[in-house]
């Protein structure tokens, strides 16, 4: 299964449409802590419809907290606007983990620089700071898929 984290995600209406997201692509979800929102906002829910019964989520007090129990190994990826690889260059396995930052600062500089070989971009047009947290996750995600060919019901 494909996994998304969400490293202290502040808008409510982008984790919501993520979780859908997850329902309909057959990944899990994973919320990291601080939240900008809590999960029982009607913007969440609203944004996730009646999804988000459907959604196999996971809330995780911090990040080192997740890493305990998914340590870190060549099947986890971190997406920034700062990386130089692009993210159809990564190598997607059955059961990865896909890291996106908070909508108004991304992933901390320190986790992207120690993870660095395992850090990948979207290309966008130049000026471009960065496209919606949903968008960039349904980007990877629907491209994991297809390099894994997780059978989807279609």
């Amino acid at each position: 299964m494909i996994n998304i984290v969400l490293i202290q995600p502040r808008i409510p209406q982008n984790t919501g449409n993520i979780g859908r997201l997850c329902v309909g692509a057959k990944a899990r979800l994973h919320l990291i802590y601080p939240l900008g929102f809590c999960v029982d906002d009607k913007s969440l829910k609203r944004a996730g419809l009646d999804y988000w019964q459907h959604l196999d989520w996971y809330q995780w007090e911090n990040i080192e907290h997740f890493w305990s129990a998914h340590p870190i190994n060549s099947q986890h990826f971190f997406f920034s606007t700062k990386a130089s690889k692009l993210y159809y260059d990564a190598h997607f396995a059955d059961e990865c983990f896909l890291y996106f930052g908070r909508e108004d600062a991304g992933i901390a500089p320190e986790i992207l620089a120690q993870h660095s070989a395992q850090t990948f971009k979207i290309p966008m047009t130049q000026g471009t700071r960065s496209i919606n947290l949903a968008t960039a996750v349904g980007a990877v995600l629907y491209e994991a898929i297809r390099q894994t060919k997780i059978y989807l019901d279609f």
